[in-house]
């Protein structure tokens, strides 16, 4: 018992040291013997848990998703009417992705270098977001607060217009409040598909 308690330890020690490299370094320059530098264990030992670093970001990018979707469970408030929900799930959801430094970092790496595995770790990411709105989506369909609409293309449909309204509409205008930009959301995706 005691062993595997110090192999779970030793893996996090490692999945820790390795987001950490990937948030400072980016998936690009991250090595396996800067993780095992960071991690102050042998570069063996990381191989005895991951056998690439491809496996090792994987496992930090299976963290990040539970986070993001344990985030919105949080958020969600069944009590409430589909699109207040919604809203107050996208907001905290993009504001997580916008301070997390691991995000930020593989977003910069995405738009300045375009690493193929930090473009796959940021689909991922944005995945699971429309993922979890989907399930919502037919949650709400099922409920009957929205018409039949196809789930899949409504969740990437809301995600990209609240990101539009949070963060691409203040590079050119007035940045808009978190009220405001509920408001307006809700207001145009209850005309449009409720």
């Amino acid at each position: 018992m005691e062993q595997s308690k110090k192999t779970v330890d030793r893996k996090s020690l490692i999945v820790e040291a390795a987001a950490q490299s990937f948030a400072m370094f980016g998936y690009k320059a991250t090595t396996m013997d800067l993780v095992s530098r960071i991690a102050t264990v042998g570069k063996g030992t990381i191989y005895t848990f991951f056998d690439t670093k491809e496996e090792l970001f994987g496992a930090i990018m299976d963290q990040l998703v539970a986070e993001l979707r344990a985030l919105a469970e949080r958020t969600l408030d069944r009590s409430k009417p589909f699109f207040d929900n919604l809203a107050s799930i996208l907001h905290e959801l993009l504001q997580f992705r916008e301070k997390h430094e691991l995000i930020v970092k593989l977003s910069q790496e995405v738009r300045d270098i375009g690493t193929p595995m930090a473009k796959e770790g940021m689909e991922r990411l944005e995945g699971a977001i429309i993922g979890f709105i989907q399930q919502e989506v037919e949650h709400a369909i099922e409920k009957g607060e929205l018409r039949a609409v196809d789930p899949a293309l409504t969740a990437f449909l809301m995600l990209r217009m609240y990101v539009a309204l949070a963060a691409e509409w203040s590079q050119r205008h007035e940045p808009l409040s978190r009220e405001e930009i509920a408001d307006y959301f809700v207001k145009v995706m209850k005309s449009g598909v409720g």
